[in-house]
């Protein structure tokens, strides 16, 4: 494959070098890899960054909503109501309980789940609600704990896409019960491979929590529940806790991209999704074009490197068959047209405009 002349992203490290490099080999000349100091330390910053009391660092994003929905004691005959579009990891941990996924469509505009939609769904099998802060922008939060509320349902936040963002000047996590987040690297606070973390204001479940993670076990080979081998590492905790201080930095170099491409990327005829909320994180800064495929094409020979998020409704996947999910017409829509232009915070402004320019030519 041709390198282009203005990737998408870089994974390797930057400024942050030092630091983590720092951390890998403290770890190593600890010796200790596992549910360790680091861990502990990274389970605290993590929260108190949040606005959350509590953090439990697991393996990855999808294991954090397995562990949150096993202990609320979600599973088979209860359905959960979710976003079409997004990773269908959402969906899967919902099925990997036993549980049934309910899409609701998605708002056109926000592109996360309409909470019209969503009170539309409600039944009498409906147990909790998994709304996804996609691409960095958080749902409508006030709507949809307002549902929840009305219906006594379990609120469960899907903030892989969005660590320390704010819906209406509150932290996201803490509408719900329990929010879980992904580490993967290309996150905007992400690790050297997988990892996780769940965070909670209630004490009793951040114990459950912590014990389902490592097999249920209340202190070594005893174990009083089925719990899931889903550890968060030593050395990935520290790589995090490294990289923790530089995310405010970070979150606001994306902010200010972002808005690069919102003045360049006027009348250049795409579609760029409003901003609802300035707590906003710009995981991805997506545009929507009835040409997408030629727009992308054309971006590539320009040597601009894009990429679609996401180019399937999660409905339609074939793994979904099993649970006769209704279309959604607007995600359809919506994964036919979107598009991610490159961001990351180490991208200097200079090339967010020469992106929106070659949009300009191109769509």
């Amino acid at each position: 494959m041709t390198a282009m002349r203005i990737p998408f992203l870089s994974l390797k490290p930057g400024e942050d070098a030092s630091a983590v490099d720092a951390a890998v080999r403290r770890v190593i000349e600890r010796g200790w890899y596992v549910l360790g100091p680091e861990v502990e330390a990274f389970e605290r910053a993590f929260a108190d960054a949040s606005g959350a009391a509590y953090s439990v660092g697991v393996g990855t994003g999808t294991d954090a909503l397995v562990l949150i929905l096993k202990a609320l004691g979600i599973g088979r005959g209860d359905e959960v109501i979710t976003t079409p579009v997004s990773a269908a990891y959402t969906a899967l941990a919902v099925m990997a309980v036993g549980a049934r996924p309910v899409f609701a469509d998605i708002d056109p505009d926000r592109l996360t789940i309409a909470p019209a939609a969503v009170e539309a769904l409600v039944g009498p099998a409906t147990a909790a609600i998994i709304p996804v802060h996609l691409y960095g922008q958080p749902a409508d939060m006030a709507a949809l704990s307002a549902i929840a509320a009305r219906h006594g349902l379990a609120m469960i936040e899907d903030c892989c896409q969005a660590h320390l963002a704010e819906s209406g000047g509150r932290p996201v996590g803490s509408f719900s019960v329990a929010a879980a987040y992904s580490f993967y690297p290309t996150k905007n606070l992400g690790a050297l491979g997988d990892g996780g973390a769940i965070t909670t204001n209630d004490p009793g479940l951040a114990a459950r929590l912590s014990r389902l993670r490592n097999g249920g076990q209340t202190d070594r080979y005893h174990h009083i529940e089925p719990g899931l081998n889903s550890r968060l590492d030593e050395i990935q905790a520290a790589v995090l806790s490294a990289r923790l201080t530089f995310l405010p930095r970070w979150t606001a170099a994306r902010r200010t991209l972002a808005a690069v491409y919102r003045r360049e990327l006027a009348g250049a005829g795409v579609v760029v999704p409003p901003e609802f909320d300035a707590g906003h994180v710009y995981h991805l800064f997506p545009v929507r074009s009835s040409s997408r495929d030629a727009l992308k094409a054309a971006l590539g020979r320009a040597g601009i490197e894009t990429l679609i998020h996401y180019p399937v409704p999660i409905p339609r996947q074939p793994a979904l068959a099993s649970e006769s999910p209704a279309s959604c017409p607007m995600a359809d829509r919506v994964c036919a047209e979107i598009l991610s232009l490159p961001l990351h915070p180490a991208m200097p402004e200079a090339l967010a405009i020469e992106v929106a320019r070659a949009v300009h030519v191109a769509a």
